[in-house]
């Protein structure tokens, strides 16, 4: 075969592999129920990128199929939006950014401006670069309505940073000052370190033209992996700076807009099972966080993590020190629709004190249990500890003997709570009275402690109808228990 004819062939095959991407998302017929969504089929939410302007919520998401195996394991990922002003009605909205180019291997997570009419979306765009090896390298689009996109040329507009990785620079998070000038936070790793864990680091980009661009100090160093998926912003006199380390969200704060940096006494970003949480404002002086629970292998209770999962919401407070508390936000818990009788049975060192159950197990250990708890449901109870415990808490999907279940713990000695194998930690007053609500919607759990601190879990392999309450070595009181079906 002549050269040109090879030529014509491989041609043709590049333009049938890049027509045969498409990833058949279709938003009319998606769940109109945003917390723990994810999409129909073998879809999955990725990287989540809110954004707040004129009363609406831009929740932009990374689109994921087969969990990041498209175009060769680069991830084919695409920006999904979905919008709302009130947080309860959801509107899913076609493809923001999607895939139009060959090189084009991934739309990387980014970040949203708004400028004089303009809306500016900041993304990395993963792809091979002529050595064959993969890049990561900044791309923007503009939008009149902040839901159709257009890529601005040139495309990448911005290569690298001189004494960063090639590889990895993505997730820009952009501000804009009031005289036009762009600023960018680039995840990225520094070429030149002082000790090998504290390779990552942020490139601060700043711009007026969006064609010339200067390099500046980073905005933070010394990270164990890249600081992937940055928030930036101000709330009432603090600066915050929002970043992962390998799926994990932590965060510190400033009153000077560029550091230095204080480590907040508590990381209450922090669950090892909602990955990367960005935030964004809200009516009302509120901070609403969204990130995603990742999947796991063969949908196994201890399988590894996948790439995309399901959406999850946060509603973010702020303490007179500037830390940080979180809850669910009112907006999104599911509906219920029946409220189980008080089926509550104790067992030995239990009592039953009208609607309340005491378990005095100094020493010892101490239960009560109700059978036929509804897959789907939410609990709501307080927690009286009185004195010191070894433990208190529930099992959960669990069988008559507390056996072959969920075990949700509290230790107010280790202020930790863990939900089977995900925990958090600097946990503030498991001593004392508190509220606990709980969430089981098919294979995921999550819990809310007192209004300041969540943890979740994607749990699918137990069934069991039994809930149990517990307590070790002391005195706890369980009040006000209610068990809810879910409404859906």
């Amino acid at each position: 075969m002549r050269k040109s004819s090879i030529l014509f062939v491989l041609l043709f095959c590049i333009a049938y592999i890049q027509a045969q991407f498409k990833i058949d998302y279709d938003p009319s017929i998606q769940s109109k129920e945003i917390q723990y969504f994810s999409p129909v089929g073998d879809q999955y939410v990725g990287d989540c990128i809110p954004f707040f302007h004129n009363g609406v919520y831009y929740l932009y998401w990374l689109l994921d199929e087969g969990h990041h195996s498209a175009l060769g394991g680069l991830g084919g990922h695409q920006w999904a939006l979905s919008t709302t002003k009130d947080l309860k009605n959801w509107q899913h909205h076609p493809i923001a950014i999607g895939i139009d180019e060959d090189w084009e291997k991934s739309i990387c997570t980014g970040s949203i401006g708004f400028y004089k009419g303009t809306y500016y979306a900041f993304y990395a765009t993963r792809l091979i670069n002529e050595r064959n090896e993969v890049n990561e390298q900044l791309s923007y689009a503009t939008s009149k309505d902040g839901i159709h996109y257009e890529k601005q040329k040139p495309n990448p507009f911005y290569i690298s940073a001189p004494g960063y990785s090639k590889r990895h620079f993505r997730d820009p998070k952009v501000v804009i000052d009031p005289d036009g000038t762009f600023h960018l936070f680039v995840t990225s790793i520094a070429d030149n370190y002082i000790i090998r864990e504290g390779r990552g680091a942020l490139v601060h980009l700043t711009s007026k033209d969006l064609k010339n661009w200067e390099v500046h100090e980073p905005l933070i160093s010394g990270m164990l992996h890249e600081p992937e998926c940055v928030d930036y912003f101000l709330w009432n006199g603090w600066y915050y700076l929002i970043y992962g380390q390998a799926g994990d969200t932590y965060y510190v704060k400033s009153r000077s807009a560029y550091g230095p940096w204080e480590y907040p006494e508590s990381q209450a970003l922090l669950e090892q099972w909602s990955n990367v949480a960005k935030t964004a404002e809200f009516t009302g002086d509120r901070r609403i966080l969204a990130g995603w629970i990742p999947s796991k292998h063969e949908n196994r209770d201890n399988g590894d993590e996948r790439f995309g999962g399901s959406i999850v919401l946060r509603e973010v407070s702020q303490l007179p020190n500037g830390d940080f508390t979180t809850k669910f936000p009112e907006e999104v818990i599911p509906k219920t629709k029946t409220l189980q009788p008080d089926r509550w049975i104790v067992s030995e060192n239990a009592t039953k004190q009208g609607n309340d159950i005491l378990i005095n197990a100094r020493g010892e250990i101490g239960g009560a249990y109700m059978q036929q708890l509804p897959y789907n449901c939410r609990i709501t109870l307080e927690i009286e500890p009185d004195g010191n415990n070894h433990e208190y808490g529930l099992f959960l999907r669990a069988n008559e003997k507390a056996g072959d279940g969920y075990k949700l713990s509290f230790s107010s000695n280790l202020r930790t709570v863990q939900l089977h194998d995900a925990h958090i930690e600097a946990v503030e007053g498991l001593d004392r009275p508190i509220k606990v609500d709980i969430i089981l919607k098919g294979d995921i759990i999550d819990v809310c402690i007192d209004n300041k601190r969540c943890v979740v879990n994607r749990l699918a392999e137990k069934k069991g109808e039994y809930a149990w309450l517990y307590a070790k070595q002391g005195k706890v009181k369980f009040k006000n228990i209610q068990v809810e079906t879910l409404a859906d």
